[in-house]
């Protein structure tokens, strides 16, 4: 009898090893503090910056070059090369401890089933093809985070925001090759566009060479996403009142980069339009961005960019423009540990009546500079 418990105990562990080594999940996160100056920042109520009220900010901000943010990956082997695989991934303010827009899972929350052969096919909160392939072509993507972005992050390509009710596919690799492409219904009855969104995206990922191009098409955007939309201490000065009254938001991305050694050179053009939703004019951005990373010791890198943003307002005539400076310096303390320093700097020209730097509320002339000491610890 003790030799047969002995038998089942044996085959019973045996059995618990092979369903844990077929299945796993991940603790993750990362914490991303810092010391802000900014030389000239509005106040703003309802969304509306108070005239004269610009002036010197000294603050403590979270999730700047990565966002603050903690979440849990698992995956389950379904057998013949099928897994299943979940996501579920909630953005926070370390600086007060608040959850990120609000929401239990602010940035993913999605379940699917991933085949090394056939692709993913993932369903829930996620990011648009456009972030997942064309992000890692902007400085704000490899270092700077979303004060370098494009003002406002007007084309989501710092992932301003993620999109609910996602049906998103990823090709395997094929060559280099990647192929991706997303859709999420609008969910409301008898009107099939509304709050809906698609996107789609070809990379290809090389050494030392990789490009990409996608499309990304947000209908309703005021609705339909947690943009940078105006309201409460924030004002849009960039795109705000075209936001509010977008039909659509679509954007056109090409990156490309080349790494040589230590140095890696990257390029990055997008264009955004905000369509009205009575039949006006248009409201459109060019962003031409080129940036640059330089690995000084394994440990140590510095990177700048340079964008130029060209609107163009088809209903007053106007052409508001956009250029930003943008410098980091990065030292990894260990694997896991980074202190960086960064600086933005802004300057509004043609019909901009004020420069604002993606993050702050608008300056009230049109030179804006926000300068940042911080420290980053994954986990």
């Amino acid at each position: 009898m003790k030799k047969y418990h002995a038998m089942v105990g044996v085959a019973f562990a045996l059995t618990s090893l092979g369903a844990h080594a077929q299945s796993a999940v991940t603790l993750y996160g990362i914490v991303d503090l810092g010391i802000d100056y900014a030389n000239n920042v509005s106040d703003a109520s309802n969304g509306v910056a108070v005239p004269g009220s610009g002036g010197k900010l000294f603050q403590m901000q979270s999730g700047v070059p990565l966002g603050s943010r903690w979440g849990l990956l698992g995956s389950e082997d379904l057998g013949g090369g099928l897994q299943a695989v979940f996501r579920l991934e909630s953005g926070f303010d370390a600086a007060n401890g608040a959850l990120g827009g609000g929401l239990a899972f602010s940035r993913n929350a999605y379940v699917g089933l991933s085949s090394k052969q056939f692709g993913t096919v993932t369903f829930g909160r996620q990011w648009d093809s456009n972030v997942d392939q064309l992000e890692v072509f902007t400085l704000n993507g490899q270092y700077g985070g979303w004060y370098f972005a494009h003002p406002n992050d007007m084309d989501n390509l710092d992932n301003g925001f993620s999109v609910p009710n996602a049906i998103k596919y990823v090709s395997p690799s094929f060559g280099g090759v990647t192929v991706e492409g997303h859709y999420s219904p609008g969910g409301l009855a008898g009107q099939f566009s509304t709050n809906s969104t698609y996107s789609a995206a070809v990379a290809y990922a090389g050494a030392p060479f990789s490009a990409a191009i996608g499309y990304l098409r947000v209908n309703d955007p005021s609705t339909a996403v947690a943009g940078y939309a105006s309201g409460g201490g924030f004002a849009n000065a960039v795109y705000g009142e075209a936001l509010v009254a977008a039909r659509s938001q679509s954007v056109l991305a090409v990156g490309a980069s080349y790494t040589l050694g230590a140095f890696k050179a990257s390029a990055a053009f997008s264009n955004t339009e905000f369509r009205p939703k009575s039949g006006g004019a248009n409201l459109t951005f060019q962003n031409y961005e080129l940036s640059g990373s330089y690995h000084m010791t394994p440990a140590f890198v510095v990177a700048g960019g340079f964008t130029y943003t060209v609107g163009h307002d088809d209903a007053a005539g106007t052409s508001p423009k956009y250029e930003q400076l943008n410098l980091i310096a990065q030292y990894a303390l260990s694997k896991r540990t980074s202190v960086y320093a960064m600086i933005a700097g802004q300057q509004a020209s043609g019909d901009a009546a004020v420069a604002q730097i993606t993050g702050f509320n608008p300056s009230s002339s049109k030179r804006q500079l926000a300068t940042r000491l911080g420290i980053t610890h994954s986990f």
